[in-house]
Order: C-alpha cells, then sequence, then structure tokens
C-alpha cells in the first residue's frame, strides 16, 4: 500500500506498521506471516499473537510478518486500486508469503479469513493451491474443531504453539531447500505432534446428515492429540512487545500468570481445552513485567489466568506489584476474577493508582443451576465480594449471566434479575450507591465439554427471554447488554459444524459477509440465503447429539477423555458438583500424565531481588510543584509518521516518556496522566519541522537530557529537535501560538500559473470560507488571515493565521479541496506573540509581503 492512499482510509495507523518493537528482516529464507481474522485493534491485544511473533522473530533465518483484515475502507480502496493485501513489516505481498498463520480465535472470523486470502490473491480452496502459493495454517482455540474450515486449510496447530511453531518452521525450510512437492510437505508436518492435516481424513455421512464415520487415510495417523507445553518457565516470553501507535481494546503489559483450569464449569470450553493447570513462578513473572514495562512504556498491568484470583501466589504478587510501580502510576487488573477469591486486601491494592474494571461471573441466576453448571459459587460468596468492592470505592460492577443453559426455566432467568438487585442493594449498604451493568450471552455447546452433546436454545426463544430480561431489569433500574440472537445462532451453528459448512462459508462469502462479529456489518439475512444455496438447515447444528453418534471432532484428541466428558454430563442431570483438582484428588480427565504433563503450582515469592525493592511513595502536588520544571520541546513528524492522529500522538509521547525513563510529573485522582500539554493539532497527512509540546518535570534532570533520551526512544520520523526550560507558570502553548508558515507542494500539472493565480487571489480584499464542523458552519476570511505568500510552478508557501493550508490552497486554485488530495503539505515555522520573534527552525524560502 502506497503512503499517499493512508489518507483516504480512517485510521491510517492500522496499515502503517514501523510499530516500536516491530521487527523488520532483510531476504529472510522462510517468511511466516502472523494473520489475525479481524481489525488491527483487536489483533494487538492478543498475547498469543505477540509471543508467536516474538519466538518466531528470535530465529535469524526466520521473519514474522503480520497482516489483519483491513476494515471496509481499506478493503474497497485495495480492490479499486488493484492492490493486494500486504504486511506491515516489509510491504510485501501476503500472496508471496512461506507459511500464512490464522489465529482462530472464535466462530465468526471464518469470511474475514475467505476475504483475506481474496485480497492476496491465494485460491481459496486448499484442492486448488498447488506449488507457489503459501502453506495456510490454523491454530487456536477453534482448531479444536476446525471442521467447517477445512476445505480452505492445508495444516491446523492442535493446542499450545510456542514450541511447535518452530518445529514447523523448520520443517518447512528443509522441505523448501529440498524442493519437494506440496504432499511431502505435508507429510512431513503430520509427523509433528500437535498437527493436523485435514486432508488425510474423509468423512462419510448418512443420509439424514449426520456423520457415519470419519477414515483416516494415513495409517498410523488417526488421531491428532494437542500440543502440550509442559512448563511454561522454558518458553520465552515477549518482553519486547509491538507497541501500536494507536489505542487497542486492551492498551496495556498482558502477562500470563498461568494456563490451564481445573474449575470444571461444564460449559466453558477453554477450562478443558487448556488443561492442565500451569503457573508460571512470582521471579518469572516479575522480571518479565519489569522488562516489558521498560520496552513498552505502557501504564497498566493485567494479569491473565483463566482464573487470576485462582494463582497461588496471587495476594502476595499483587502487594509486590504495587510497591513496585504505584510510584511510577502504573495501575494493575486482574480481568478475569473467580466469585469467592477476591477479598478485601487484594482490592485495596488494586485501588491504589487507579481503579480498573470489576466483571463478576455468576453466569446463572440460581443455586441450582450454578450446580448443574458446576460453577462452584454461592450467592452469599457473590454478595459478600461486591460489598467488599463497593466498600473500596467502586461504585459500579459488571455481572455475566448465560441464558439457554441445560435445565434452564425461567425461574432460572427471573433469579438473573432477582441475584442483580441484591448485589446492587450492596452498593447502598456500603455507601457508594452501586451501579450494576447486566450483560448477559447466550449459552452456546461447544466441543469437548460436558455440555457438547446438549442442544442450543432456538432463536425464537433467545428473544423470549432477552425480552423478559429488558422488561424486569428496566423495574429494577438496572443496565442491561445482551449478544443479539443471530449472532448466537451462528456462532452455535459452526462451533459445532462439519465439513459441508464450508460451502456456506464459500456463499456466505460470494455475498459479501465479513465482520460477522461486529454488529453493524452482520447481515443475517445474507447467511439465511447462504445456507438456503448450499441445502442446508442450520437447526440441524443446534440440535442435541446423541451419546454413540460420531462428531465431527472426535478424531481431535485436546488430551481430555470422551468418558470422562461423558461422565460430567451425567453428574449435571443428576445435579452432581465436582472439586477442582488442584485442591482435592485427581478428578481422572485424562489430560496429566504426571511425568512431563502434570498440574504445576508455585509455592512462594522465595528469595526475589524484586520482593526486596521497597515501594516509594508518590510526592504529594506541593511537592511536585516546589520541585517540577517546565520544558518546552520541538519535534519534528515526517515520513509515515505525518498519518498519525493528535490522539495517537499524545499515546506514542505518553510511552515514549516512560520508556525513555523521563521523570514526569501526573496529575492527582484517581485517573492520573502525565503532564503534558500539546499545541494545536496537526491534520493527518501533513509533514512538519514545527510542532510543539510542554510537559512537566522533575527539575535537575536537564532540557538536553530530555532530548537525547527521548530521540532514543522514538520511531523513526519523530525527532526531538530542540528543547529549553521555560518558567513553570508561563504562558500556555495555545494562547502564544500567532502565526504558522506552511509548503503546499501541488501534484504537476494540476494547477497551470500558479504564480499568477497567487497574485489574483492576493488582489482580493476578502475570501470567505465556509467549513462545516459538528452541524455548525465557520466562516474563515482567508484573505484576512493570509499574511505572506510565495509560489513557484507547483510549490505555495504562505504565512497564515487562522485557516487550513489545504483551504488555502483550494481557494488560491479555484480547485475543490479533493482534486488537491495528493499534495505534499509542510509545517515549516511558529511565530509566536511573545515580543514578535520567530521561532528558528532552519532556512526558510523569502516571502512577499502579502
Amino acid at each position: 500500500m502506497q503512503n499517499p492512499d493512508f489518507l483516504q482510509v480512517e485510521k491510517p495507523a492500522r496499515y502503517m506498521g514501523g510499530e516500536i518493537g516491530s521487527v523488520t528482516k532483510e531476504r529472510p529464507e522462510v517468511r511466516f506471516v502472523l494473520a489475525f481474522p479481524d481489525v488491527y485493534e483487536v489483533g494487538m491485544s492478543h498475547l498469543g499473537f505477540q509471543i508467536l511473533y516474538s519466538i518466531l522473530n528470535s530465529v535469524v533465518w526466520l521473519a514474522a510478518e503480520r497482516v489483519y483484515t483491513p476494515w471496509p475502507d481499506m478493503e474497497d480502496l485495495l480492490r479499486s486500486s488493484d492492490q493486494p493485501l500486504a504486511t506491515l513489516e516489509s510491504s510485501a505481498p501476503v500472496g508471496s508469503a512461506d507459511i500464512l498463520g490464522f489465529t482462530l480465535q472464535h466462530e465468526l472470523c471464518s469470511t474475514n479469513i475467505l476475504n483475506m486470502l481474496e485480497l492476496s490473491g491465494i485460491p481459496l480452496l486448499a484442492s486448488e493451491r498447488k506449488e507457489g502459493f503459501p502453506l495456510i495454517l490454523g491454530g487456536g482455540p477453534c482448531a479444536l474443531n476446525p471442521e467447517p474450515l477445512s476445505d480452505f486449510f492445508d495444516a491446523f496447530l492442535l493446542g499450545d504453539g510456542e514450541e511447535a511453531v518452530l518445529e514447523i518452521a523448520d520443517t518447512y525450510r528443509a522441505w523448501k531447500q529440498d524442493g519437494l512437492p506440496k504432499n511431502v510437505l505435508l507429510e512431513r508436518l503430520s509427523s509433528i505432534e500437535g498437527v493436523y492435516i485435514p486432508s488425510f481424513f474423509q468423512v462419510h455421512y448418512r443420509e439424514d446428515g449426520r456423520i457415519a464415520s470419519i477414515e483416516p487415510l494415513r495409517k498410523g495417523y488417526e488421531k491428532i492429540r494437542r500440543r502440550i507445553v509442559s512448563d511454561l518457565e522454558k518458553v520465552p516470553y515477549p518482553t519486547r512487545p509491538v507497541v501500536p501507535f494507536l489505542k487497542t481494546v486492551h492498551d496495556r503489559v498482558s502477562m500470563e500468570i498461568a494456563r490451564g483450569c481445573t474449575c470444571g464449569c461444564r460449559f466453558c470450553q477453554a477450562g478443558f481445552i487448556y488443561r492442565p493447570v500451569r503457573e508460571r513462578t512470582p521471579d518469572t513473572i516479575l522480571e518479565a513485567i519489569d522488562q516489558t514495562l521498560k520496552n513498552s512504556g505502557y501504564e497498566e498491568i493485567s494479569l491473565l489466568s483463566l482464573s487470576t484470583a485462582d494463582y497461588s501466589c496471587i495476594g502476595p504478587l499483587l502487594k509486590l506489584l504495587m510497591a513496585r510501580y504505584a510510584d511510577e502510576r502504573i495501575a494493575v487488573s486482574l480481568p478475569s476474577l473467580r466469585v469467592g477469591t477476591i477479598n478485601r486486601e487484594m482490592v485495596e491494592e488494586i485501588k491504589k493508582v487507579r481503579k480498573t474494571g470489576f466483571t463478576l461471573a455468576p453466569e446463572a441466576g440460581s443455586e441450582r443451576l450454578r450446580t448443574v453448571i458446576n460453577k462452584g459459587i454461592t450467592e452469599e460468596d457473590l454478595l459478600h465480594n461486591a460489598f467488599e468492592i463497593y466498600s473500596a470505592g467502586w461504585r459500579l460492577i459488571k455481572l455475566y449471566f448465560m441464558i439457554g443453559l441445560p435445565s434452564e426455566t425461567m425461574e432460572d432467568v427471573q433469579g438473573i434479575v432477582d441475584l442483580a438487585a441484591k448485589v446492587k442493594r450492596e452498593g447502598k449498604k456500603a455507601g457508594s450507591g452501586g451501579d450494576v451493568n447486566v450483560s448477559v450471552g447466550s449459552f452456546v455447546p461447544k466441543p469437548h465439554t460436558p455440555f457438547q452433546w446438549e442442544p442450543q436454545i432456538p432463536y425464537e426463544e433467545i428473544l423470549e427471554k432477552q425480552q423478559v430480561l429488558r422488561a424486569e431489569l428496566k423495574k429494577k433500574r438496572l443496565h442491561f447488554k445482551w449478544q443479539d440472537a443471530p449472532l448466537s445462532v451462528l456462532e452455535g451453528v459452526f462451533a459445532r459444524g462439519d465439513r459441508r459448512l464450508g460451502s456456506v462459508l464459500l456463499k456466505a462469502r460470494q455475498l459479501g459477509c465479513r465482520f460477522d462479529s461486529w454488529g453493524e456489518h452482520f447481515n443475517f439475512r445474507k447467511w439465511q440465503d447462504a445456507f438456503a444455496a448450499a441445502g442446508l438447515d442450520p437447526h440441524f447444528y443446534l440440535r442435541g447429539r446423541d451419546v454413540d453418534e460420531p462428531l465431527p471432532w472426535d478424531h481431535l484428541d485436546p488430551g481430555v477423555t470422551r468418558e470422562f466428558l461423558y461422565d460430567e454430563l451425567q453428574k449435571s442431570r443428576r445435579g452432581v458438583r465436582t472439586e477442582d483438582c488442584r485442591t482435592g484428588k485427581c478428578t481422572g480427565c485424562g489430560v496429566c500424565n504426571f511425568e512431563t504433563v502434570k498440574v504445576t503450582l508455585c509455592e512462594s515469592l522465595g528469595g526475589s531481588a524484586a520482593a526486596s525493592r521497597p515501594g516509594i511513595k508518590p510526592d504529594s502536588a506541593e511537592q511536585q510543584i516546589e520541585e517540577s520544571v517546565r520544558i518546552r520541546i520541538r519535534f519534528s513528524k515526517t515520513g509515515s509518521m505525518r498519518f498519525l492522529s493528535h490522539l495517537e500522538m499524545l499515546n506514542l509521547f505518553s510511552r515514549a516518556v516512560k520508556r525513555a525513563g523521563v521523570p514526569i510529573r501526573f496529575s492527582s485522582g484517581f485517573h492520573p496522566h502525565p503532564k503534558f500539554s500539546f499545541a494545536t493539532a496537526l491534520s493527518v497527512g501533513v509533514e512538519s519541522v514545527a510542532e510543539y509540546f510542554d510537559m512537566e518535570i522533575a527539575s535537575g534532570y536537564g532540557a538536553q537530557r530530555v532530548r537525547e533520551q527521548l530521540n532514543s526512544v522514538l520511531p523513526e520520523g519523530m525527532e526531538i529537535l530542540e528543547t529549553f526550560e521555560i518558567p513553570l507558570r508561563g504562558a500556555s502553548l495555545s494562547t502564544i501560538m500567532d502565526k504558522v508558515r506552511y509548503r503546499v507542494s501541488l501534484p504537476e500539472g494540476i494547477a497551470d500559473g500558479l504564480p499568477a493565480l497567487s497574485e489574483a487571489f492576493l488582489a482580493q480584499e476578502t475570501y470567505i470560507h465556509r467549513r462545516e464542523k459538528q452541524s455548525k458552519v465557520i466562516e474563515i476570511d482567508l484573505r484576512k488571515e493570509l499574511y505572506q505568500l510565495s509560489a513557484s510552478d507547483t510549490v505555495l508557501e504562505m504565512l497564515v493565521g487562522r485557516g487550513k493550508p489545504i483551504e488555502f490552497a483550494a481557494a488560491i486554485t479555484g480547485l475543490p479541496e479533493k482534486a488537491l488530495a495528493g499534495a505534499k503539505i509542510e509545517k515549516l515555522e511558529v511565530v509566536f506573540k511573545s515580543d514578535g520573534e520567530k521561532v528558528p527552525v532552519g532556512q526558510v524560502p523569502s516571502f512577499n509581503n502579502a
């Protein structure tokens, strides 16, 4: 994608590349493109993506590059200009990669995968791809039933990828060097534990659509077992992550403290396909967080696990993190908290910097139904946790429930309303008001869970129960969020789908479906037409399954046995709980061999050097005033950086200051912010050598040192040109800026006689320009705001007050602004009101008085 095209899309930073932490390699032997089938902001928040990127790029001969699903505006631009989808690192066409690996994070990303293949010029069907096209690989949670996608993929990786991904790349490299046919590559890949080659199996169906048998076509390759990393301590962690320019869904240090969960919630696929529990040691966690913060500049740490508060050392670890980082205004969040594991001490620690969100998941509204799903929490636990949270100063708690769980009655649905109301009352008891957001999803039975045999409630029943909840929660003044019923139906179809759904996907893509998980882009009618065209009934896939019926994923082994899952199903029907094996006896799920694969728990903080580092009490507001200085900074914004918006630039500098170790001051309050003060926002696409901002820092650091340290961490295209100390209470930039010099270079042949046009414009007494802004019309007299003007054949240079340079160029040439989209605009100098002096920015051409 050519840089000028970025001005035609909403968020150029999605496609620019060049982020801090990104890696570009020249002429690698193997180019492995990691593809995330969703928009950049979602994909960049995915920790697994960052882990694989780091591991692959640690190998000298191997280059990992990234690509995300282009938003519709960029897709339209690619198609209209006949440009292929390209990677962020090298801008190389995705179709020229050696391996193209897709993350299969959820069921509703399938049409995005097909769209990305289309945009890359890669045949969609694996059977039509011969030598010369990338190996198409899939991995992630949905790889445990990838059958609906099997027609489009060459291979899938089941399970953990840290070790297997290097084995796959090494196998590919050897095959490439040998120059052998593709079938040899697939044969070699099939010998890697966890790699599934769908073309090595044939599925036979009965007349009623159910599977008759799954026939292996290679001897000794009858079942594929999930790949498991036995020791998380031995696999590398991405301490130099790619740091995006724009805000992403999860904009923080993501630290996986443990993998796997044995709580045994019977609806939860992750709880079964990520077993056993493997915890990282506190020392490893602390070291990784420390390095990642230094290399990223993030302001928040998120401790990740399927149940973070179940981590064996969570209390001491949380205390130590707050002691280490509270003075740097770095917050800690625990996004996955199981009811009953939260205590007052934990809540008090979390709020020390700022109050990150609290989401509690009772899942079901009644004690009976929570026993059916093996949730293992009580109403008393929930209300106690809510009281502790509200008492610590939080005003809002988010509650998550599901409808459509096996054996659910309308009494259970009403229980959601009653329980949420009780939580709200705990807020009143605590004296904080107590707002509650109730989020309700629809239960979708997933493969490799005890409920894989259960039916999913139909579309009409989802709508009925949502309507009841909407009405009842409104009476209690509780906020209600829900998942749209058509999305739940489609998720359910593909979650337990078979290979025949490939024809539905093809038709849906032909009808224009993509971004199906985004409500504004989802089109249920098109999906209904796709099912009709393929001759398949979606309700067939929502039905309950017979226990002796072959399931589409039976040849894929997650480690947990089918017998164990069926036994859990029977227990759910009898209302019998199963205890967590990490605190009780082995439940016999089948995943552990008790030698290399086993539950691994940390014991204590040990003799960590980090544990001995005392916390530093933040300076008071009075201390900050007495010991602070104000630094004025001039910087340049050139090259691809000109496509960053003002907010994205603020984000960049906020993190750069932290990476550089500049002792910036912070505002007070629950959400402290670094003390920056920027001049007026620069239009996207304009280059500048005269951008300014002020920052307040600790005294004694020095302006020159600020310049040196920031330049050492800023990306190419951003450079600090000048730094100097100014009075702490001096005038702000916005009040002393007077005029700005610009250079506008027009494309050849777009405006003949530019000097004459300039003279004609100067001869006018007035030129009123009307600009629409937020339904209001603003009038600017461009002639009176123009103070100097010079023109050559294709270049305008001007000194102006109010008004944008593109508006002046359009007024002078008589062309609409859209016709000038290819113009290069440069901001050369700012003239300040103070003493009528100009801030020097280097040699500037002479100007005629206007």
